[in-house]
């Protein structure tokens, strides 16, 4: 694997990407196979955090890839207060207990171990493999590149139908420029990781069963008029200060 990463840091991270996109399309029917949802995602999602995590901290790569501290004060991110509005649009409509007892244990690791795992794969590993030639490029494609690729939730048994999966995916690209805009200007992918576990944590016990189409999509245009507002503030008021090239 070191030897992957030292060839190329971009191919390092797409194969990343592929191989974290394989396990989770093939997660959900050997979680039915086993008889307990997200089990099987639960223990990839696990192996593969545990093994990046410590590829990461052996060949001290933390401040590259943003596990550290942003020398940025909070307050110059409004305190992060937008991304707590995000985190619990998922209860809006209440809380309800939508799986058995081992599936939520499961569910809520699996999004836990997601949330490190996509932010450290997407805004950490591909965007700054691309952003030492073009920074701009990078935030695009790594933006687009993660809300593309919630296209899975369609083929992986997920049971997610077709207009869902779209709302998600536009969803998910407005995120994503947001929290690759955070990791950029801050230097620190730790509010991204936070925040991205707490939206996938949460919505294991929305309460979306009553929503029809209308109310959810007034829901999902309601937080990406807050997620684009909030970018655009970020843009124009941190300091532009780029991340650091090297470790």
């Amino acid at each position: 694997m070191k030897k992957l990463y030292e060839r190329s840091e971009l191919a390092f991270s797409i194969v990343w990407i592929v191989v974290y996109c394989v396990l989770q399309s093939l997660a959900n029917p050997l979680g039915k196979i086993i008889g307990i949802e997200y089990s099987a995602s639960a223990l990839f999602c696990i192996l593969q955090t545990i093994v990046l995590l410590v590829f990461i901290l052996k060949n001290r790569l933390q401040n590259r890839y943003g596990l550290c501290k942003s020398p940025v004060p909070t307050w110059r991110f409004l305190f992060y207060v937008p991304l707590v509005v995000l985190a619990s649009g998922n209860l809006w409509n209440g809380v309800a207990l939508n799986y058995s007892p081992a599936e939520t244990v499961c569910r809520v690791v699996c999004m836990l171990c997601v949330g490190f795992l996509e932010e450290v794969i997407f805004r950490g590993l591909l965007f700054v493999a691309i952003a030492k030639d073009n920074v701009r490029s990078a935030i695009v494609i790594s933006s687009i590149t993660f809300g593309i690729g919630h296209v899975i939730n369609l083929f992986n048994g997920s049971g997610m139908n077709l207009i869902s999966n779209l709302c998600q995916i536009v969803f998910a690209i407005a995120v994503g420029f947001l929290l690759v805009t955070i990791f950029y200007r801050g230097g620190s992918l730790f509010p991204c990781i936070i925040v991205h576990s707490a939206i996938n944590t949460l919505g294991t016990f929305a309460n979306d069963t009553s929503l029809t189409t209308e109310m959810q999509l007034l829901h999902l245009a309601i937080l990406i008029v807050i997620t684009v507002a909030y970018t655009l503030i970020l843009t124009r008021t941190l300091p532009k200060n780029p991340l650091a090239k090297g470790d």
